[in-house]
């Protein structure tokens, strides 16, 4: 089992930068792909960006290329969402997650553990 636990969520203005922690417990997850997803009310989960296990491939949205930058530790078991140039409409919860492979996935179906999420506001 992996537990999740997210940080670095808050308020900020547009243009401004954020940077989001995901720190894993439990098993760790050196050997797994990793993901950034974000929901904003009333609308489905989508896809952020995500990194394979050695952090050698990464994938992201067409609306955040450019803007965020997803890294991992896999000594300290931690990845991470670097947010920069932030949108009123990155306004969302973001969650992290683990996938049972190896390689980036997009879709929120192929990722077996997920943290609480973290509240991300940016306002205008």
């Amino acid at each position: 089992q992996v537990q999740l636990v997210e940080s670095g969520g808050g308020l900020v203005q547009a243009g401004g930068s954020l940077r989001l922690s995901c720190a894993a417990s439990g098993r760790t997850v050196s050997s797994r792909a990793m993901g950034w997803f974000r929901q904003a009310p009333g609308k489905e989960r989508d896809f952020v960006a995500s990194i394979s296990w050695d952090g050698g491939s990464t994938l992201y949205a067409d609306s955040v290329k450019g803007r965020f930058t997803i890294s991992r530790d896999n000594a300290e078991n931690t990845v991470y969402l670097q947010m920069n140039s932030l949108k009123p409409e990155d306004t969302a919860v973001y969650y992290c997650a683990t996938g049972a492979g190896r390689i980036p996935i997009t879709t929120p179906r192929w990722y077996d553990y997920w943290g609480q999420g973290t509240q991300v506001t940016v306002s205008s």
